[in-house]
């Protein structure tokens, strides 16, 4: 969600410099892209105080609404430091959006809508809030080899699907439902599914593929990276995925995406959805509730999220992208 923002800074003429700090786990997000030539890589928190004091930037947007970070850009005393007054960090802050409040709770407003009124306190004014993520012949390389150690043709029509999520368990889609959703595209469309999830998510990805009939293939047992998850996506014919990171590879490269979605407020990610749709249950007086966990011990946010209901956003989507193509 933060692309179209660094790119706008990147292009900007107001700045002699800019740096993006990034956590160093992310670096591969950024193979092959040209936001790679003005990273600053951080292993730790700690750290983070270090570069910035060495960078000594005259201002600091913080697009993360964590506390920690506007309290490292203090203690770097960083003259400018632009954010969302958010996390209880306004006193720390020199530039500040308020978000708008609702019977006394912050209203959900979409995430990039938030990160775009934040970068206008530096004059930065990205032309549209579509991701943009880029890959280059070597990244390609190495996703096409993964594809065919993994038993699957590059050039065949696949559907991705990535059921992890790092932010816990409540955002977790049953295995048996995705294996149902990918056994029921493969029987009406012939497209066999690709399993991609993160280091730790192995178990969650086998899981997906034993659960199901068809010859779904787990990319658990090969060696990954955020690098190659970008042509993986854009190659796809659609993205299944949980309400986490891929959704917004899909968006990147307009490929029809479909998202499941729990304990979130859909209005935070409401943005980019031209090829996405997201499904959820609406009649739950428990959420969204925005725990990593269920407290209530049910999961019915999930686990009652029937897989027709994602079989028929599919159907839409595909539809829409068939009918929208150029005649031959």
């Amino acid at each position: 969600m933060a692309t179209p923002i660094l790119r706008a800074a990147l292009e900007s003429e107001s700045f002699s410099r800019v740096s993006v700090i990034l956590d160093g786990r992310l670096a591969d997000l950024f193979e092959e892209d040209p936001v790679s030539e003005s990273l600053c890589l951080v292993g730790d928190r700690s750290s983070e105080v270090d570069l910035l004091r060495d960078l000594a930037p005259d201002a600091v947007l913080l697009l993360t609404n964590s506390l920690g970070a506007a309290w490292r850009a203090f203690r770097a005393r960083v003259p400018v430091r632009a954010g969302a007054a958010l996390s209880g960090r306004r006193l720390l802050l020199t530039h500040a959006v308020v978000p708008p409040v609702r019977a006394g709770r912050r209203a959900p407003i979409p995430t990039a809508h938030l990160m775009r009124d934040v970068a206008g306190l530096l004059g930065i004014a990205p032309t549209d809030l579509h991701p943009r993520l880029e890959f280059g012949p070597g990244v390609s390389k190495r996703a096409r080899l993964l594809l065919e150690r993994a038993g699957v043709d590059p050039d065949e029509p696949y559907v991705l699907c990535a059921p992890g999520a790092s932010f816990g368990a409540a955002k977790l889609w049953p295995p048996e439902h995705f294996a149902r959703v990918l056994d029921t595209l493969y029987d009406e469309r012939g497209w066999r599914a690709v399993v991609n999830g993160g280091p730790s998510e192995g178990p969650l990805l086998d899981a997906v593929a034993e659960c199901a009939r068809s010859p779904v293939v787990s990319l658990a047992p090969f060696e990954r990276d955020l690098a190659t998850s970008k042509p993986l996506a854009a190659w796809s014919r659609l993205v299944l995925v949980g309400d986490t990171g891929p959704r917004w590879f899909a968006a990147a490269f307009d490929v029809p995406c479909v998202t499941v979605m729990g304990p979130n407020f859909p209005e935070l990610t409401a943005s980019s959805l031209e090829c996405c749709e997201v499904v959820r249950l609406d009649s739950l007086e428990c959420a969204p509730c925005l725990r990593h966990r269920c407290p209530l011990g049910h999961h019915r946010c999930m686990r009652e999220l029937a897989p027709e209901a994602v079989l028929e956003a599919a159907a839409r989507l595909l539809d829409r992208k068939a009918s929208s193509a150029p005649e031959a």
